[in-house]
């Protein structure tokens, strides 16, 4: 049965990072979203103090390692990386996106990699120097239907030669290195598809873009190509023997959705961390101003109300896809439950805000920017439509129903 009550360590990560984000990411946020980018000083100082940005954790080094006191227990791992997003989206989530460290790159890596791959990759994440990961699955004609990739990977002697565009990657001009997702055999569909881990330099891969947007202005999201770009054997994740397997289940499609039911999680706990602000902000004005406005201050007062009502149950759906993750338990409808209905509470939680706020939530203002924030998050890590598909093909699977 889930417990409601966090442990000592939950407690521990929630209070450190909402420090944090109170007194390192908050007072940033609006030089950096002026800026399009995140200063390079303030990374150097949050990378030193060995903080590191996770899907699955949040970390001194970028990784959640499985100690053999901690596998006799019931791992926490997910849980506290859903609680330590909320806190630090609720600073703000373009800088949040921003820190250092494996980030969506992570999962992947850690779910299929080989002993070798991991560590290898998962090293790289220290003290010393900033230094980022990226995931690069969306291309120009393929997106929510992920089986639907077109980047090409002809196998050659001592490795694979890769082809295609990918677009909407985070973080993926400045990272060290990039999963792509790439098919061998575009008949085979999603048994065609294999995941390799890209490394920056390597010739004939290439940031040909950055995106200007809406919202998320601090945080870099890059178009790659890769031009007759030499992939390494040892560089497809998982090695060639997992493919090779006629029942075998390794394919980059299953990575790929393997990954998703780590971060749609992280991607809801991101959306509730901004409503959260949004709330808290409106609040305050309304504690503030309001209570000799009668009848307004009532209204206003029943809007928060729902408000807060509706940010508490979608902590709890996030919960319960972050609990059974750290079970082993499959989560895939709960991740796809949690990140849609996140999403479209967090938009109309910020919505409110304004109409609340008026002109007080204009021009500059924390509420406004988180609205423009917000509005990704029914597209990035799967459409919303895309997470009804997920959810219904699990309603109707026990009858024998595809949909």
């Amino acid at each position: 049965m889930i417990s409601f009550e966090l442990s000592e360590q939950q407690k521990q990560i929630k209070e450190m990072t909402y420090w944090f984000a109170v007194n390192e990411i908050r007072p940033i946020a609006m030089k950096a979203e002026k800026m399009e980018r995140v200063p390079d000083d303030w990374l150097d100082n949050v990378n030193r103090m060995g903080i590191h940005l996770n899907t699955s954790s949040f970390s001194g080094n970028g990784t959640h390692k499985t100690s053999a006191k901690e596998s006799k227990k019931e791992r926490e791992a997910n849980r506290m990386g859903v609680l330590a997003t909320e806190e630090m989206a609720w600073g703000d989530p373009a800088v949040t996106l921003s820190l250092p460290g494996a980030g969506l790159g992570g999962p992947p890596v850690e779910s299929s990699g080989t002993p070798e791959q991991k560590k290898r990759f998962l090293s790289i994440f220290t003290k010393d120097k900033p230094r980022w990961g990226a995931y690069a699955l969306t291309e120009p004609e393929a997106g929510s239907d992920a089986s639907g990739i077109r980047t090409s990977a002809k196998k050659v002697a001592g490795g694979y030669v890769l082809n295609g565009q990918k677009i909407f990657i985070t973080n993926g001009g400045r990272a060290s290195w990039v999963v792509v997702f790439a098919t061998v055999d575009a008949s085979r569909g999603r048994a065609g598809q294999r995941a390799f881990v890209v490394e920056k330099g390597t010739a004939g891969f290439s940031c040909t873009r950055l995106a200007k947007k809406m919202g998320l202005r601090a945080n870099e999201t890059a178009e790659l190509l890769l031009e007759d770009c030499f992939v390494p054997q040892e560089n497809l994740l998982g090695g060639e023997q997992v493919y090779e397997t006629r029942d075998s289940k390794q394919t980059g499609f299953q990575v790929a959705m393997k990954t998703f039911d780590s971060t749609r999680p992280i991607v809801a706990a991101m959306a509730i961390g901004i409503a959260r602000a949004a709330y808290e902000y409106t609040l305050d004005i309304v504690q503030r101003d309001y209570p000799k406005q009668g009848r307004y201050f009532q209204l206003a007062s029943e809007i928060l109300a729902e408000v807060e009502q509706d940010i508490a149950a979608a902590r709890l759906l996030t919960w319960e896809a972050a609990w059974k993750a750290d079970l082993g338990l499959a989560n895939a409808k709960e991740a796809a439950m949690c990140k849609a209905y996140s999403g479209n509470m967090s938009l109309d939680v910020c919505s409110k805000c304004l109409e609340l706020l008026g002109p007080d939530g204009l021009d500059g203002h924390l509420v406004e920017k988180l609205y423009r924030d917000v509005k990704v998050f029914d597209i990035f890590e799967g459409t919303n439509q895309v997470q009804h598909l997920v959810i219904a093909r699990r309603q109707y699977a026990p009858y024998g129903i595809k949909v």
